[in-house]
């Protein structure tokens, strides 16, 4: 077999971290996986087991995680807190603040090391380390998904197999150490490892709409009724997260360290910012099945609140979120950039789906188009089911006797820590007397906005066809 040129898009490297298109530039040229840093096999996943620990040099970061973990490093606003807590939790704080601000010039050529060295979040003293790292991935200075579930497992077993099974994951790092929080990453894990076969079947949809005949038309129709069925197994996965969840575990202890901040301040940013938590709505999977099948969220009615950004350092600035933007458009800051530029690259391909069904008049089409709509509606509604009985419900309710003792409510600093704030800064937390979602929204309004967005996306045939 003849080697492929050096030039050939298929013998391309990964793409470079520091690397990227001029603001505002949109590549059209490719589809090549390699560009967007989507695997065929593991799709937003990487491919590999993530990093499990960085080299000697930054062995100091590692340690004082390790020590958070195994002394159960407490949120400073925790209620009901023991003496004994205090004084470990204090006592781990003050480590940080004395410790050397390691250089991260040696971390900016891999972004292997850079993912594994931004899950870490610390004080002052390592503040500009981390801020260059964020600067470097294109990253806001806060925990994002793609830290709690594309960047933080590993295998249960070692495996040769390709496609790591959805039973021999486990996580890398965990704020509660408990098998509630681990189950709610790794579901969201198992999501997008399942997703793979929806990205598989969008690329061969293209594919037909590129030739775009009625045979085309015809294995069209059965792509979507397999994404329908995908999607299907997606709602499936989710609401399994009930056997290893406990809604009042995850509400009361897990939660709490995933809250944004409504104002955040740093020395070394030259704007307040305003800055979300983890959130599924970061999820470029989710983001590919809007944008593929047409559902459009861009539009700004009530159910869909705007927040005011103000500018940024490079990291949210680089992913070209407008001053007043939607909440899900807003979210996409906080992708990896070569996952915002997949999304970027579908909304920009030359023959949309919804209008190459809505032209043909076809009914059969037209029918397989909206059962894969529903399907996408069907995880919708799961996911309300799920923020009910999460969210809504344990906020309306005392905590069982067993987790009394450890009740720990909304966090008015980023970090938890009330006294000596983050990054030499202060950070206004949301009024907590609002039901808001890790990432900020007015949570139940805005899930049916999105839900109800879903619905109307389905097309009507004109009767008179």
């Amino acid at each position: 077999m003849a080697h492929l040129s050096p030039n050939h898009f298929l013998a391309l490297p990964r793409p470079g971290v520091l690397v990227g298109l001029p603001a505002g530039v949109v590549d059209t040229t490719t589809l090549a996986a390699h560009d967007f840093d989507v695997d065929t096999r593991t799709g937003f996943m990487p491919p590999d087991p993530p990093l499990v620990r960085l080299p000697t040099q930054w062995e100091p970061w590692e340690q004082l995680l390790d020590d958070a973990q195994v002394h159960r490093l407490q949120l400073g606003s925790k209620y009901d807190i023991t003496d004994e807590e205090v004084i470990q939790s204090e006592s781990w704080r003050a480590r940080v603040r004395q410790s050397h601000a390691l250089p991260t010039v040696d971390l900016c050529p891999s972004e292997l090391l850079l993912r594994r060295a931004h899950q870490i979040r610390v004080p002052a003293p390592i503040t500009v380390p981390l801020l260059e790292v964020c600067a470097q991935l294109q990253l806001p200075p806060v925990i994002t998904y793609s830290d709690d579930v594309l960047y933080n497992w590993a295998l249960k077993v070692p495996s040769e197999e390709p496609i790591p099974a959805l039973d021999n994951l486990r996580s890398l790092t965990l704020f509660t150490g408990t098998r509630d929080e681990e189950e709610f990453y790794l579901t969201s894990a198992r999501i997008e490892l399942r997703g793979v076969d929806a990205l598989e079947i969008m690329r061969a949809m293209m594919d037909e709409l590129f030739v775009g005949d009625a045979l085309a038309a015809r294995r069209i129709t059965r792509y979507l009724h397999s994404l329908a069925r995908v999607l299907d197994d997606l709602t499936r996965i989710l609401l399994a997260v009930r056997d290893g969840c406990n809604p009042d575990v995850f509400y009361h202890s897990i939660r709490p360290w995933f809250n944004g901040c409504r104002l955040w301040h740093a020395q070394l940013l030259a704007f307040p910012d305003e800055l979300s938590g983890p959130s599924a709505a970061q999820s470029a999977l989710i983001h590919a099945l809007d944008v593929f099948l047409g559902v459009d969220h861009t539009s700004t009615p009530s159910s869909s609140p705007t927040l005011e950004l103000a500018p940024t350092s490079g990291a949210a600035a680089s992913a070209h979120v407008p001053p007043k933007a939607p909440f899900l458009v807003r979210m996409r800051a906080y992708m990896p950039r070569h996952h915002r530029n997949f999304l970027r690259h579908l909304a920009a391909a030359p023959r949309p789906l919804r209008a190459a069904v809505e032209r043909t008049g076809d009914a059969t089409l037209t029918d397989a188009y909206n059962a894969a709509l529903a399907g996408l509606r069907r995880l919708r509604d799961a996911h309300l089911r799920i923020v009910t009985l999460y969210i809504v419900g344990p906020s309306h309710r005392p905590p069982p006797a067993s987790l009394a003792a450890t009740l720990t409510v909304q966090a008015k600093v980023a970090t938890g820590e009330v006294k000596d704030g983050f990054a030499n800064g202060t950070c206004m937390g949301s009024d907590p007397t609002l039901l808001r979602g890790t990432g900020g929204t007015d949570l139940i309004r805005f899930l049916k906005g999105v839900r109800d967005r879903t619905s109307e996306a389905a097309l009507e045939l004109d009767s008179s066809t």
